[in-house]
C-alpha cells in the first residue's frame, strides 16, 4: 500500500466517523447530560456517588445519541427539503439509512440496558419513555399538528427527572418542578425557532405553530402565556429548598426579562421608543451566536425580540449565516443554578 493510499484511507475513515458522530447530534446530547446531571445532583442524599453518576451519564449519552440518530433516520426525507438540514449525512447520502437505523437502535438499547443494570431501573424506564415519546409521538406529529411542540417539550423536560431517579430511586414532587421549568421554557423557545425558520419548516411540511399561524397572533399569545407560567414555577426550587436566595433573584430578574421580550414580540410593532427598548434588551442578553433569519421575514420589525425569546442553540445545529445574534435569557439561569 502506497503512502498516498494509506493517507486517503485514513482520511476517509475519519470522515466516516465524523458522519456517524453527526447522526448523534453531540451538542444536543451534551445539553441532555447537563440537565440529567442537575437532576442527579439535586436528587442525591449527601455527596453524589461519582461512579453512579458516571454510569448515569454514560447510559444517558448512549440512549440520547441513539434516539437522535433514529430521529434523523425517520426524518431524512424532511431534512433533505430544509435548507438548514439538507447537508446532514443522510440527506447527502454519506451514510446509508440502514447504517443509521442500526447505529441508533444499538446505542439506544445499550444506553437503556446500562441504566437498568448498573444504575437504577426507574431511571431506565424514564429514559425509555423519553425515546418512545420523542420517536413515536413527537416526530410523526410534526407533519400533522401544531401541537407537536407541546408533545416534544415532554421528552425535552424529562432528563432531570431521569437524573433524579438515578440518584434516589424514587420520584417525589421535586423532580417534577424541574420538569415543569424545562417544559414551560421550551415552548417559547421552540416557537421562536419556528418563527426564525418558518419558510424552511413550511417547505418541509412541518406544521409548527408559526407555520400555520401566519399573522403570528396565536404564536405571540402562546409565548407570553408560557413565559407568565414559567415565572412563578422557576422560583419554586427556592421555595422547596432545592436552591438558595441567589438563584431566586437571578431567576426572577431573567424571568421578567424573558416575559418582557415575549410581550414585545407579541405586540404590534410601533415606531420609536418600544422598538429601541427591545433592541437594548436584545443586546444585553445576546452572546455572539450566528443565526440565519430570512431577509424576507414579514416579522422583521420584531426580529430582535424574537431572538431574545430563543435562548438555546443546542436544538438548532447547522445554523449558518452572519446575521444578527440569537439572544439568551432563561437557558443560562436554568443551567447555572443547577450546576
Amino acid at each position: 500500500m502506497t503512502p498516498v493510499v494509506a493517507v486517503w484511507q485514513a482520511e476517509s475513515a475519519w470522515r466516516r466517523l465524523g458522519d456517524y458522530l453527526a447522526l448523534t447530534k453531540p451538542r444536543v446530547v451534551a445539553m441532555v447530560l447537563v440537565t440529567t446531571a442537575v437532576g442527579f445532583h439535586l436528587g442525591s442524599v449527601g455527596s453524589p456517588l461519582f461512579l453512579r453518576l458516571l454510569y448515569t451519564l454514560a447510559g444517558t449519552a448512549l440512549a440520547a445519541a441513539g434516539t437522535l440518530a433514529l430521529n434523523q433516520y425517520m426524518e431524512r426525507d424532511v431534512d433533505a427539503r430544509m435548507e438548514r438540514t439538507r447537508h446532514r449525512p443522510l440527506p447527502e447520502g454519506r451514510v446509508h439509512p440502514g447504517e443509521a437505523l442500526g447505529l441508533g437502535c444499538a446505542l439506544l438499547v445499550a444506553g437503556v440496558a446500562l441504566l437498568a443494570l448498573a444504575v437504577e431501573p426507574l431511571a431506565a424506564v424514564v429514559t425509555a419513555a423519553i425515546a418512545i415519546i420523542y420517536l413515536l409521538l413527537y416526530t410523526p406529529l410534526k407533519r400533522v399538528s401544531s401541537l407537536c411542540s407541546l408533545v416534544g417539550a415532554i421528552p425535552g423536560a424529562l432528563p432531570p427527572v431521569a437524573g433524579w431517579a438515578a440518584a434516589r430511586g424514587t420520584l417525589g414532587p421535586e423532580p417534577w418542578i424541574l420538569f415543569a421549568i424545562m417544559f414551560l421554557w421550551q415552548i417559547p423557545h421552540t416557537l421562536a425557532i419556528g418563527r426564525l425558520y418558518r419558510d424552511d419548516y413550511a417547505r418541509a411540511g412541518i406544521r409548527v405553530l408559526p407555520v400555520v399561524d401566519r399573522d403570528g397572533r396565536t404564536t405571540g399569545l402562546q409565548a407570553v402565556t408560557n413565559c407568565l407560567a414559567l415565572l412563578p414555577v422557576a422560583l419554586l426550587p427556592t421555595v422547596v429548598g432545592l436552591a438558595g436566595a441567589a438563584y431566586f433573584l437571578v431567576a426572577l430578574v431573567l424571568g421578567l426579562a424573558f416575559l418582557w421580550s415575549a410581550v414585545g414580540a407579541a405586540a404590534p410593532p410601533t415606531p420609536g421608543g418600544s422598538s429601541s427598548r427591545r433592541s437594548s434588551i436584545s443586546r444585553s442578553f445576546s452572546p455572539p451566536w450566528p443565526s440565519t433569519s430570512s431577509p424576507h421575514d414579514d416579522f422583521a420589525g420584531r426580529d430582535r425580540a424574537w431572538r431574545l425569546v430563543a435562548p438555546v442553540r443546542s436544538q438548532c445545529d447547522g445554523w449558518r449565516g452572519r446575521r444578527d445574534r440569537l439572544s439568551c435569557t432563561w437557558g443560562p439561569v436554568h443551567r447555572a443554578h443547577h450546576r
